[in-house]
């Protein structure tokens, strides 16, 4: 199964995968690849790849992206190769992906494998507090840029099976995880009788 984790940025994706693979042990995360810097703290490899422009640029020319975009000016991608090799280990996988990755993967992928959608919503006002405390120096032209976006994923909510505010973490995290136990054993169970 394939958990699909969306919301604006600084709406807690990253934050919330870690708290589900500490406290589900069938779930695991699936890395996107981009070119931006890493920041403080990111291990490349559990969240993302970070790799160059040129060599994503060369990722694209080889088709081995399921999706990619080019998100608040830099480039972010879903490998064909770890989505299979993740979907063939039978775990649960959570994803953290932007609308425009959520809705290209459901195109090419929902026929194929269970996907289950979650948006994360947090208001305007919260999310620039969230993203001037994100880093020491917050950069202005990054935050308007981000805030900008605002209104385009918000009007992509109709994709998602699930849009919940997050403005508690610890009722967000307990609502999810219901929601992949759910998820799952719905899944199961249907599989068997068919």
């Amino acid at each position: 199964m394939l958990v699909l984790l969306s919301g604006v940025s600084g709406a807690g994706k990253d934050t919330i995968k870690k708290e589900l693979m500490k406290r589900m042990e069938n779930v695991i995360s699936m890395p996107s690849y981009t070119d931006r810097q890493p920041r403080e703290g990111e291990v490349n490899g559990q969240i993302y790849n970070f790799i160059t422009t040129e060599e994503f640029e060369q990722k694209i020319k080889e088709n081995e992206f399921y999706e990619y975009s080019v998100h608040h000016e830099h480039y972010y991608g879903t490998s064909k190769k770890i989505l299979d090799e993740k979907i063939k280990s039978g775990k649960i996988i959570v994803k953290d992906i932007e609308v425009n990755g959520t809705e290209n993967l459901l195109r090419l992928l929902r026929n194929e494998i269970n996907i289950v959608t979650i948006f994360l919503r947090v208001p305007k006002e919260e999310l620039r507090n969230r993203l001037e405390h994100r880093v020491e120096k917050a950069n202005l032209k990054e935050i308007e840029l981000r805030l900008n976006r605002f209104d385009y994923e918000e009007s992509k909510i109709g994709l998602y099976d699930y849009v919940l505010k997050n403005d508690d973490l610890e009722k967000t995290v307990q609502i999810i995880m219901t929601i992949i136990e759910n998820e799952y054993k719905l899944k199961k169970g249907s599989v068997g009788h068919e």
